[in-house]
C-alpha cells in the first residue's frame, strides 16, 4: 500500500495564493488532485492533503480530496522543511490506517506536469533497487557546472563551479535540475530522524517531457499558455 502526500501551505508570496489560482479554467491543486487520483486507484493507495488554509480544503473537497488534517502551525511557516511535513502527514495517515505503508509518494501541486506513467515508472525504478531509499524526479539542465556555470569566490573573480578538463558540455558528467514535480519514499526512509532528500542511496528519474516549479509569477504564466493550449494532455504530459 501507498500513501500520497499533497502539501499545500497558504501563504505565498511569489504567487499569492498560488496553489487554488485558476489555471486553464482549473485551480492549480486540480491537476494534481486528478493524477493523484488515478495513480492512487492502481495501487490501492490513500491520498493525504497537508495544509494549513482553510480555502484550500474547500477547493481540494471540490476536487474529490476532502480531509480531517491540519497542518501543524509550527510546519506552515516559511522556514519550515518539506521533509517534517510529509512526516507529520505520514503520521497522520498511519494513525488512520492503523498500519504502515510501503511507499510514499510526494507530488507537489506547483509542479503539475507529471503523468500517471511517470510515477509507475519512477516506482519500478525505486522497487528494482533494493537498497535504494527514494527517487525524485528531474529534467537534464541546460547548463553544466563542469563546463559553463562559475561562482564567486569571495575577490570579486569568479571560478568554475566543479573542476575538470572537459572541452565541450557533452563530454563533461551529465548533470539534471531537480523539478519538485514528484518524490517517492520507502517507508524505511522515515525511521529515525529526519534525513536530507538527497543522500548515498537516492536514486533519479530523468521526466521525458518539459516539467519545472512555479516560483515568479512568469513561471505561471508559461504554464497557464501550455495549459490552455492543451498540448500536455495531447502530448501525455499530464494525467
Amino acid at each position: 500500500m501507498l500513501l500520497i502526500t499533497i502539501c499545500a501551505r497558504g501563504g505565498s508570496k511569489g504567487i499569492p495564493g498560488k496553489n487554488i489560482k485558476s489555471i486553464a479554467g482549473k485551480p492549480l491543486i486540480a491537476y494534481t488532485i486528478e493524477t493523484a487520483q488515478k495513480f492512487a486507484a492502481l495501487h490501492n493507495g490513500i491520498i493525504q492533503l497537508s495544509t494549513d488554509d482553510e480555502q484550500i480544503i474547500e477547493v481540494a473537497a471540490q476536487w474529490g480530496l476532502e480531509t480531517n488534517y491540519r497542518r501543524p502551525a509550527d510546519l506552515a511557516s516559511d522556514t519550515a522543511g518539506k521533509m517534517p511535513v510529509i512526516a507529520n502527514a505520514l503520521e497522520h495517515a498511519e494513525r488512520r490506517q492503523v498500519k504502515p505503508f510501503d511507499f510514499i509518494i510526494d507530488m507537489d501541486v506547483t509542479s503539475p506536469l507529471r503523468s500517471v506513467k511517470d510515477l509507475e515508472n519512477a516506482l519500478t525504478l525505486l522497487q528494482q533497487r533494493s537498497e535504494a531509499m527514494n527517487i525524485f524526479s528531474v529534467s537534464k539542465a541546460h547548463r553544466n557546472p563542469y563546463f559553463n556555470m562559475v561562482e564567486e569566490k569571495g575577490d570579486g573573480f569568479v571560478k568554475l563551479v566543479k573542476p575538470g578538463q572537459f572541452l565541450t558540455r557533452q563530454s563533461a558528467p551529465k548533470v539534471y535540475d531537480m523539478n519538485a514535480s514528484f518524490y517517492i519514499f520507502r517507508r524505511v526512509f522515515f525511521d529515525g530522524a529526519i534525513k536530507p532528500v538527497i543522500n548515498d542511496l537516492s536514486m533519479a528519474y530523468e521526466v521525458p517531457h518539459p516539467c519545472f516549479d512555479l516560483d515568479e509569477p512568469l513561471d505561471f504564466h508559461f504554464m497557464e499558455y501550455l495549459m490552455s493550449s492543451g498540448e500536455p494532455e495531447r502530448m501525455g504530459w499530464i494525467g
